[in-house]
This record gives structure tokens, sequence and C-alpha cells, in this order.
């Protein structure tokens, strides 16, 4: 079981020499205990915009046909080229909160009525202003004219980041994957738990601590506490995200 808002916000307490709260009081607090409470999002906040891709921040499962395929999928529509990543999201708010727009892939496979051989391929992405300059011209003739759509080999990010485009528009249906992260919410009721393991609920703690030193004016307190969620952190990046790159490899074809 993860750990709940009340139980950081008690050990938190503690830790200053404060008076812990209760399941019945805990709405209500006001004071230094209000100020725990605020401190705890204040810090739960800065390790999630650290680092977005947290693995415990991740939408799903990685992708129900294949692990590599992703953790979401969007069906494509004929001769459309825009669609939202987050299909059920009305705002900012709601949207997810990364995207690895370097890993999209294109499958036909689980599309109704389609055998092998399958599509199956990664999409490149590139920069709108590339698209602009070599594709638009030519797929939106083509579009308005013979609507002579193609496979797509590229995806596009929208200005606002809140849709991905297809290039050349897709003249079928395709499953798109990609792998998305969320965007955590605020800790409000006691009950509340924390999205990332038990074992680094410490990060969190120092994190708030430093925020409560820095209230009651005791810098070096404060010092200490930053140094401990310096560390802490560190830790969660070396043991929850991807290796630190060990080799370089040139991916060039040499012509003799």
């Amino acid at each position: 079981m993860a750990t709940t808002f009340l139980q950081l916000t008690n050990e938190l307490l503690r830790e200053l020499n404060e008076v812990p709260l209760t399941t019945s009081n805990f709405s209500t607090a006001i004071g230094i205990q209000k100020h725990a409470q605020d401190c705890l999002n204040r810090a739960y906040a800065d390790i999630v915009t650290e680092e977005p891709k947290w693995p415990f921040l991740a939408v799903a499962e990685s992708g129900t046909v294949d692990p590599m395929y992703g953790n979401v999928s969007v069906d494509t529509t004929a001769g459309t080229r825009w669609y939202e990543l987050k299909e059920s999201s009305s705002s900012w708010a709601d949207d997810y909160g990364a995207i690895d727009w370097e890993n999209f892939y294109i499958t036909t496979v689980g599309v109704s009525g389609e055998t092998a051989p399958y599509v199956s391929k990664n999409l490149r992405f590139i920069s709108t202003e590339t698209w602009k300059d070599f594709r638009r011209t030519n797929e939106n003739e083509d579009d308005a004219d013979t609507q002579n759509w193609g496979e797509p080999n590229a995806v596009i990010r929208s200005a606002d980041g809140r849709n991905f485009g297809l290039s050349p528009i897709p003249k079928k249906e395709y499953k798109v994957w990609f792998f998305a992260w969320k965007q955590p919410t605020k800790l409000n009721s006691y009950s509340d738990e924390v999205v990332f393991p038990d074992m680094y609920t410490n990060v969190i703690i120092a994190k708030a601590r430093y925020y409560m030193w820095q209230f009651k004016e005791n810098p070096q307190s404060a010092t200490f506490a930053m140094n401990d969620y310096k560390k802490g952190l560190r830790s969660m990046r070396e043991n929850l995200l991807d290796p630190p790159i060990s080799y370089i490899k040139d991916d060039r074809i040499r012509f003799i």
C-alpha cells in the first residue's frame, strides 16, 4: 500500500516536533499543520517537474499487443491528418504530462479487417518547419484535389502540443502507438496516496522539510534538507530512469 498524505504530513510534523494530525482534523488543519501540507504538495510538484517521464507516471503498462509499441494507441481515419493525443481531454489541465515524440509507431496489427502482411514501422518525428517547407504544399493539394493519401512515415507536433499530425495523410485506418505520462493530481484528502514507491518517500519529506525550515528561518537546517533531497533525487534517477549512455554509436552509412 502506498504512503498516504496523512502519513507524510505526520512524519514531517514529528520531525519538526509539531503536533501530528488525525483523520478527523486533517481537512480543517490550520497554522503550521496546514503549512506542512502545502510544503508536501510543493515538494511533490518539484519531484515530478524534475523528470516528467518518471516510470510511476506512465499512463498505462506498455502496449497490449507488444510491449515495445507504446502505452497509448490512437486509431487513424482515412483522409484525416490531425489527432488528439488524449482523446478524452478538454483542456491543457487534463492533457498528458509528457509525450515521447521520438517513439511513435504505426501498425495495422489490431486493426479490424487487416491480415498479414501487416504494416509495422517507426514514425520519424519532424518539426513543423520541416514539414511546412518540404511536405505541406503537395500534401494539401493532394488532399483538396485527388485525395491521393498515403502511408504515413512521419509524425509532427501541433503548435499547441495537444495534437499529433501524420505525414502523408493516412489513406486508411492504422493504429498509432506512443508512450505518454500523466500529470499527477494535487494531494488533498488524508487518504490520497503518492504515486511513487514507498522507498522514495524520504525524498519528498526532505524537500518539504527544506520549505518548512525556510519558513522557520533556519537556513542551516534548510541547507541540510536540500542536500538530502538532492542525494535522494539522484538515487531515484539512477534507479528508475534509463541508464546513462555508456557508448556512442555512429549509424551513418559510408559510401565508397
